[in-house]
Formats: structure tokens, C-alpha cells, sequence
């Protein structure tokens, strides 16, 4: 397989604070031209597009030893300092504050390690250390077992909507979307972000909000349903959305209203858990035209059953989706209270330090 490598951008996109693997590896013949990372080392970013990203710290845990190459920094761990105790300081305000003062360039973003060498950090006896990064532990461990689970919930969740929404052509009725909804395209108006007068209205585009306005178009209950866009092939987000209350919408997403919610719903979980690109024209720019979008076949069982098709489906999609219950808020609010208390033990007052 080669010899463990980290990349400087997978530290900020793929590992958390600490690694026992690395994602890459390499030949032994280019490992040995790179920087070698003993078990118990702190390799550092030094770039990124994003200055956020600069600064962030793996703590690589690995056995067997691991090269890394330019734009990042090692950082050896001696008698007076924990690793993992400097991984965790990289994470703080402070720090952000501080590396933000040595920053070059603009779309690439660079703290040298010259630079990032100039920052202060607070040490405090090991003891001290020990504690801290126990305290911290545990906090991510807690939101660790709840991202576990919420992982799980959502596997679960699309298992019983395949369920759910899978129907023989006997079974059920089947239509076309244009005979079960009320398509009312012709009443968008896009405006141009120059134009647009700043409100407390949402302006809608084919993903979700995009800005807010002073006035409004619709009013009421409606599905909308991404129209252009490269979400329509990577499904990174729903295709089709609900929204309420009053809105502007532009040309980028089509407006559906039903008779009912449970009527409007059930086709709203439908859309995102079929394969839509049999109705998606265009390679560079894809496109979800109207014509085909009316004419995408529904399973159309009776009110009763989209009912409970629907109560069924909203619970999971309360657990697994909701900002403000189940467990994407719960993951929210301990992330929150990991940082709020990571930033406190972290902080000291210089006449502290050393004492």
C-alpha cells in the first residue's frame, strides 16, 4: 500500500483533531524526499483558499511512520507542551486572531511556518494540560456518538422512505406531476441582486434562499422544485423544498401548489428519493424544464395513505434534518458548548502561564 501520507488539505477535509490512519499514501521512493511524522507529531496547514483552514492541527497517532509535503508544518511535542493540548489551542479565537496578522495573498491564503512560529501560546504545567485535554475529550466525544447516531437515523430514515415510497405499477394509481399540482411558473419574477430592496422576505432560488427582499410574489403553502443547476445531478441538497408564508421567487425554481400538505409533502419525499435524470437535459448547464418536469410519473395511493405515508416520514425527517429539534439541534448546542468552554480553558492571563 505504501507509506502513510498526509496531504495538507485533507487535515481541514477529512480527518478531525486526530488520525491513527492516514487517507494517502505514497512510494517509499518519493517518501523519502518528504518530511518525515513520527507518532505523537503535530503536522499543521499552512494553506488553503480559506484562512480558516490555515492553522488547523492533526495530531497523527499512526504506529508506522508517515511523510507529509509542502504547505504543511510539524510540530514535535516536547517535556513541557502535550500535542494534543497545542492541537486544541490551534482551534481557538486567539489563535485565528493571531495567524490572521501574518496572512498573504488573497485566493491562496498563506501563514508561513516562519510566521506561525511567531504566535504565542500559553503552557501551562502538564498537569494543567492533562486536564484540558480530558475536559475537551469528552466534549467531542459526546458530539461524536451523536453524529454516529444521527449517521445511523438518516440511513434508517431512507430505508423506510424507499420502503414507503416503493410501488408496484398494479398497486397504486400512478400520474403525471403535472395532473396532481398546479404549476405557477409564469407568476417568478427574477430580480438582479442590484435591483433586489433589502426585506425581511425570502427570495428563492433553485437551492433555497439566496437573499431577502421588501416585497413578495406568493403567499401561502407551495413545493418548489430546483429547475437549473448542478444540484440537479449531485443531489447535494433536496431538489424539492417546501415553503410558507410569503416569498419571492426567481426563475431558477419552479412553483407547485397542492390541495393539501399531505398531498404536497408526499411528492416533495418522492422527488428527492427517485433518480430524476431521465427529465434533466443539458450536460454543462443541467436543466429541469417545465414539459419534463410535468410529465415525471407520481404513485398516486389514496389521501388517507399519503397521510400516513407522510406522519411517518416527517418524524424522520424531524430527527435527521430539523435546525431546530432532534439531533442536528442537539449536535449544534454541544458544539456550541465545546467551543464556549474549549475557548475558556485555553484562555490565560499572561501572568498566569508559568506560574
Amino acid at each position: 500500500m505504501g507509506v502513510p501520507a498526509i496531504h495538507y488539505g485533507q487535515i481541514y477535509t477529512y480527518y478531525g483533531l486526530s488520525a491513527t490512519k492516514t487517507k494517502s499514501f505514497v512510494s517509499s521512493e518519493l517518501a523519502k524526499s518528504l518530511r518525515k511524522v513520527d507518532k505523537g507529531d503535530v503536522v499543521i496547514t499552512n494553506t488553503s483558499e480559506n484562512l480558516e483552514d490555515v492553522g488547523k492541527a492533526l495530531v497523527y497517532l499512526g504506529e508506522q511512520q508517515a511523510v507529509t509535503g509542502g504547505h504543511a508544518t510539524i510540530f514535535k511535542p516536547s517535556e513541557v507542551i502535550l500535542g494534543k493540548y497545542f492541537a486544541y489551542f490551534t482551534q481557538i479565537t486567539e489563535f485565528s486572531n493571531e495567524k490572521r496578522k501574518y496572512a498573504k495573498g488573497t485566493k491562496v491564503i498563506d501563514v508561513s511556518a516562519t510566521d506561525m512560529a511567531k504566535i504565542q501560546i500559553p503552557i501551562p504545567s502538564l498537569h494543567i494540560q492533562t486536564e484540558i485535554v480530558r475536559i475537551l475529550d469528552e466534549f467531542a466525544a459526546v458530539t461524536a456518538e451523536l453524529t454516529a447516531e444521527l449517521t445511523m437515523r438518516k440511513k434508517q430514515y431512507n430505508y423506510y422512505r424507499d420502503q414507503l415510497l416503493s410501488f408496484e405499477k398494479g398497486e397504486v394509481e400512478w400520474k403525471t406531476l403535472g395532473e396532481l399540482a398546479e404549476n405557477l411558473d409564469s407568476m417568478r419574477k427574477p430580480i438582479t441582486s442590484g435591483l433586489r430592496e433589502a426585506g425581511e422576505i425570502p427570495y428563492y432560488g433553485a437551492s433555497g434562499i439566496v437573499d431577502y427582499v421588501k416585497d413578495y410574489i406568493f403567499d401561502g403553502d407551495y413545493l418548489l422544485v430546483s429547475e437549473d443547476g448542478a444540484n440537479l445531478v449531485a443531489r447535494s441538497t433536496p431538489i424539492a423544498f417546501s415553503i410558507s408564508g410569503k416569498s419571492w421567487v426567481n426563475n431558477h425554481a419552479h412553483v407547485l401548489r397542492f390541495d393539501t400538505y399531505a398531498e404536497r409533502r408526499f411528492v416533495e419525499f418522492y422527488l428527492n428519493s427517485i433518480d430524476l435524470t431521465p427529465y434533466i437535459s443539458g450536460a454543462a448547464q443541467p436543466k429541469l424544464n417545465q414539459k419534463n418536469l410535468n410529465s415525471i410519473s407520481i404513485p398516486n395511493p389514496s389521501l388517507a395513505e399519503k397521510e400516513r405515508i407522510v406522519g411517518v416520514l416527517d418524524k424522520f425527517d424531524a430527527l435527521t434534518s430539523s435546525i431546530t429539534e432532534g439531533l442536528p439541534r442537539e449536535i449544534e448546542l454541544r458544539q456550541k458548548q465545546y467551543e464556549y468552554y474549549r475557548d475558556k480553558l485555553l484562555s490565560f492571563p499572561k501572568a498566569e502561564v508559568g506560574a
